[in-house]
């Protein structure tokens, strides 16, 4: 076994509300610098600057895992995490043709760029990306399954966009095994929620900036994959 630490929940300069410096170059960097072994890029509603990420870490000792934080219809927010950008990109044609086809404005939201692995600006996604999708909870968690990703809601605890504020509760039906919390010790969590002990929490840096990617998750593993990683996740936390 071999021990790692990760960033599960990274926004690059695509997700609005990320800072300009959040460019593929210097994730990778800080990433390094931090000693995180394992991160997910995960911006919201978009999986345009994945391919930038992975190639920026091509040829070092980090592994980057596609990923995307997916907007539910009840506005809540969820990481999905794959293998492969080609699962990725699956899920991705489902969230479009889910994403209400409103433009974003960037003086009041944020700039949402497309960067090359470099950082140099290649677009700019008109959509507001921010928004909810059509799509609920269980039937992007179905989607996400049947492509082979693991489905972990985000930040459950906090009041703006978290599962346990917005619904009130876990829905059974989903039989979730993993969730993140923000800003909260394990303990705070169960002592506010006490059916959260019956669950794996994770805890998220949900970066925004460089100074929040800090290899927040220490988990133990033989390999990198997502199964590897739901793996460890359900033994380890």
């Amino acid at each position: 076994m071999k021990s790692l630490k990760a960033e599960l929940h990274i926004h690059t300069v695509l997700s609005p509300c990320a800072t300009l410096e959040m460019l593929p170059p210097f994730i990778v960097e800080r990433a390094l610098q931090t000693n995180t072994h394992l991160i997910a890029i995960t911006d919201h509603n978009s999986s345009a600057n994945v391919p930038a990420v992975i190639q920026a870490a091509a040829g070092t000792e980090l592994t980057v895992l596609p990923g995307i934080e997916l907007t539910t219809a009840e506005e809540i927010h969820c990481v999905c995490l794959f293998d492969t950008y080609a699962q990725l990109f699956e899920l991705q044609s489902i969230v479009d043709s889910n994403l209400p086809d409103i433009p974003n404005n960037p003086d009041y939201f944020g700039l949402q760029l497309i960067v090359d692995s470099e950082g140099n600006y290649v677009d700019t996604d008109p959509r507001l990306l921010s928004n909810a999708t059509h799509l609920t909870i269980g039937e992007a968690q179905q989607h996400v399954l049947r492509l082979g990703g693991l489905f972990i809601p985000a930040h459950v605890n906090r009041e703006e966009n978290g599962l346990l504020p917005r619904l009130g509760g876990v829905p059974p039906e989903l039989n979730l095994s993993i969730m993140e919390i923000f800003n909260i010790s394990k303990s705070e969590a169960i002592r506010q929620y006490p059916f959260l002990k019956d669950f794996h929490l994770i805890p998220s840096s949900d970066a925004h900036d460089l100074e929040a990617i800090k290899g927040i998750v220490h988990i133990e593993m033989d390999d990198i994959s997502v199964s590897a990683l739901q793996s460890a996740l359900q033994t380890q936390y």
